[in-house]
């Protein structure tokens, strides 16, 4: 938020709600949401990664709330005629929880919530694009046999959870829904990009998405501690420069983010305001100039 202040960008601050249970209940199972409440009451760990205090229920209905008005902002605006967008700035992130278990530091899973809501809301088909370092198995578990959602991950492999191979496409109604492209530790903008441009633009222009979702992870920034990729701060501009065009050719520019992992709290700020200014249509902030990453 400091960085996001001296980057001068003009942004519109939104301030969200907690998502109420019967939102939560979009994709969470009823008896899993009261085991969060109680653990969160009593900090007890969901997993040994996913740590809970007294405050973490609460933290994490006011996150699915971020992702819902994040939703909500990107169809009023587009809507009404403009081409705003909206950035849900959220802790914990929500990629990996599952319907019945958090996992992975995810409680709830923010951007299914988000992606269900916008359905209600008359986005019937719905792109969401994962780039965060880790594979989002939690958002594919939830729509892996749903064709009104396309999932597309891009991410390290073999890396934890262990899902997201490249055979792993959907099944049922779902098939050919979902598509996955693991890349090996090393990999950076050029993969990446690459992957976006020639699996990802063809796929989504098929699709033809009511709205376009994103898991924003910042982890696979070669100064993220947690995993081993190398992409830059200019490279995740380059991947919200292209999600935003296929919003723009899709649905009328309707874009929301979600923030996910990042873990290094330097490249996490300038990667993020990286993005906030391509989604805002500003010139890279000065703030960013003097920077190599």
């Amino acid at each position: 938020m400091q960085l996001i202040e001296e980057s001068g960008l003009d942004l519109r601050r939104i301030e969200p709600e907690p998502a109420s249970i019967e939102e939560i209940a979009y994709i969470h199972d009823p008896a899993y949401i009261e085991k969060a409440k109680y653990h969160s009451e009593h900090e007890i760990p969901l997993d040994p990664d996913t740590i809970l205090c007294k405050d973490s229920y609460s933290a994490a209905l006011l996150a699915a709330g971020g992702a819902i008005r994040a939703v909500d902002t990107a169809i009023d605006v587009a809507l009404d005629g403009g081409g705003d967008n909206a950035f849900a700035l959220l802790r914990p992130p929500g990629h990996h929880a599952l319907p019945d278990r958090g996992m992975g530091f995810c409680i709830f899973n923010n951007i299914a919530i988000g992606a269900r809501h916008a359905q209600l809301r008359g986005c019937e088909r719905v792109l969401i694009v994962d780039w965060d370092v880790h594979h989002g198995n939690g958002t594919q578990h939830v729509f892996y046999d749903d064709p009104s959602v396309f999932y597309f991950s891009v991410h390290q492999y073999p890396y934890y959870p262990g899902t997201g191979s490249a055979g792993e496409t959907g099944a049922g109604a779902g098939a050919g829904y979902t598509a996955n492209v693991p890349l090996p530790a090393g990999s950076g903008d050029a993969a990446y990009i690459d992957s976006f441009e020639k699996i990802l633009v063809p796929a989504a222009m098929k699709f033809d998405p009511d709205i376009v979702l994103v898991s924003a992870g910042f982890d696979a920034h070669v100064d993220d501690p947690l995993a081993g990729m190398v992409v830059t701060t200019q490279g995740f501009g380059k991947m919200a420069s292209i999600v935003s065009s296929i919003a723009d050719q899709c649905c009328e520019g309707r874009l929301a983010m979600v923030l996910e992992g990042g873990y290094d709290l330097t490249s996490l700020s300038r990667s993020v305001v990286r993005v906030l200014g391509v989604m805002s249509g500003a010139a890279v902030p000065d703030i960013l100039r003097t920077t190599t990453n």
